[in-house]
């Protein structure tokens, strides 16, 4: 089964300098179901021809917001409208989550909450589970067709599904807890409160659940195809 992978903002240097980029972590969270990737860098404007250029997809985080003015956005919108439209099982993960909701009808917003960065606590499909967060701007309205499936203290649409053929969640189930400690030392003094840096690098060597999410995906994408 072939998984377009949609990049939408690069990995840091310090993921590619170890893994690669965003194609490459998402294949390693899926390593093992028998999967074949091909990455698309449509931050940079590269695009597959349609939504059958892959038995599924998947869109990856991105450091942009949904709601941006940037020219790759609107295209990005139609491709999700004709992936839903054909029917290929789609998945998105922490913006791949908001865009899809944006492009159905909903509204993505910076959340006047703050940020939620590392170890964070969900309960998704009737699961208490651990995951690697790292957002600021959530899913505020919901777009015709999403049901809620998963919700935390601080996020109350983190995961999403669309009469079964799309599955979006907000936290990051590809991060370990080595990629968020090189994020808390690269990128989150000066963006993210001290305080939340401060309990996330304390927190990274909880164990986290990232592996069944993993096998949800490869199960939907599975089912879906």
């Amino acid at each position: 089964m072939k998984i377009g992978i949609l990049i939408t903002g690069h990995a840091i240097p310090e993921f590619q300098k170890d893994i690669g980029d965003y194609d490459a972590v998402f294949a390693q969270m899926l390593d093992g179901h028998g999967f074949e990737f091909r990455g698309y860098n449509v931050v940079d404007e590269e695009f597959p021809t349609g939504p059958h250029d892959a038995d599924g997809w998947l869109i990856t985080g991105s450091k942009h917001g949904a709601y941006e003015d940037h020219p790759w956005i609107p295209p990005l919108e139609q491709l999700i409208r004709d992936i839903y439209a054909a029917g290929r099982p789609l998945v998105g993960v922490c913006f791949g989550h908001q865009i899809i909701a944006q492009a159905l009808g909903g509204k993505v917003e910076k959340f006047k909450g703050g940020w939620s960065i590392g170890h964070t606590k969900y309960t998704i499909e009737g699961q208490e589970l651990a995951i690697n967060a790292w957002h600021q701007d959530q899913v505020t309205e919901l777009p015709p067709g999403a049901q809620v499936i998963g919700t935390s203290d601080f996020c109350a649409n983190a995961a999403l599904v669309y009469d079964h053929r799309i599955y979006t969640i907000q936290p990051h189930p590809e991060f370990t807890s080595r990629m968020v400690g090189q994020l808390l030392e690269t990128r989150g003094r000066g963006l993210v409160p001290d305080t939340l840096i401060d309990d996330a690098a304390a927190k990274l060597d909880i164990p986290i659940d990232s592996d069944k999410i993993a096998t949800r995906v490869a199960e939907f994408f599975k089912r879906g195809a």
